[in-house]
């Protein structure tokens, strides 16, 4: 597959410098960051390439990782890692672990089931200290930040029930719940948000009750 072949996202091109600055901030003092699915790997690239101080490890579901490969093998710099399968569901995840983790666009294209795994997959893939960084669009108190966020909700779960835009406090909680400790919420082009994590050392994982998390489903 040549490279003019591969899919190109134009939202990962216009995100990937504000979502860069953020992420020279925060994983400043981090050194290897697993990256929860990578897509077309354009975040990928483009994060290695300005951040030589991180191994930086892509990861993408079965279906999607030719493409993603490809990509990388042609164009990636050396402390871009071979992509490797992740299905946040998986128990364990098989992952080496790190002290950080990114991830863009992702949560609301899950169900909510799986966003609670997401959460709870934390426990073994990070080591302590550790960064968390969640890119996407998020509704705070119920409510959307704006009406083209609205708008894409609403196509959301008209092409799949399960999928929507997550309420902030919801997702907060079960990061709390993995010993998350919020440290910051970015404003970002386009209505969206770059949510910022700590794992101090020491954290342990709170307790879960399945279903007690109501999400926007």
């Amino acid at each position: 597959m040549t490279i003019e072949q591969q899919t190109l996202s134009e939202a990962c091109e216009r995100n990937k410098h504000p979502i860069l600055r953020v992420l020279t901030a925060s994983f400043a003092s981090t050194r290897s960051v697993l990256e929860v699915g990578s897509g077309t790997g354009q975040h990928a690239l483009h994060f290695s390439a300005h951040l030589p101080h991180l191994t930086w490890q892509p990861s993408e579901v079965g279906e999607n990782l030719a493409g993603l490969r490809a990509r990388i093998a042609q164009q990636g710099p050396a402390n871009l890692r071979e992509p490797i399968e992740l299905d946040v569901r998986a128990r364990p995840w098989r992952v080496a672990p790190v002290d950080g983790l990114f991830s863009a666009n992702t949560l609301h294209i899950m169900s909510w089931s799986s966003v609670q795994e997401f959460f709870r997959g934390l426990d073994t893939a990070l080591v302590e200290p550790a960064v968390v960084c969640i890119y996407g669009p998020f509704r705070y108190a119920g409510r959307h930040t704006s009406t083209s966020n609205a708008a894409f909700d609403d196509f959301l779960r008209a092409r799949d029930p399960h999928s929507g835009i997550r309420d902030f406090e919801a997702v907060q909680r079960l990061a709390s719940a993995a010993g998350l400790v919020l440290l910051a919420d970015h404003a970002m082009p386009a209505n969206n948000r770059t949510l910022v994590w700590g794992k101090p050392a020491g954290a342990r994982q709170g307790g879960w009750s399945q279903g007690q998390e109501t999400g926007v489903e």
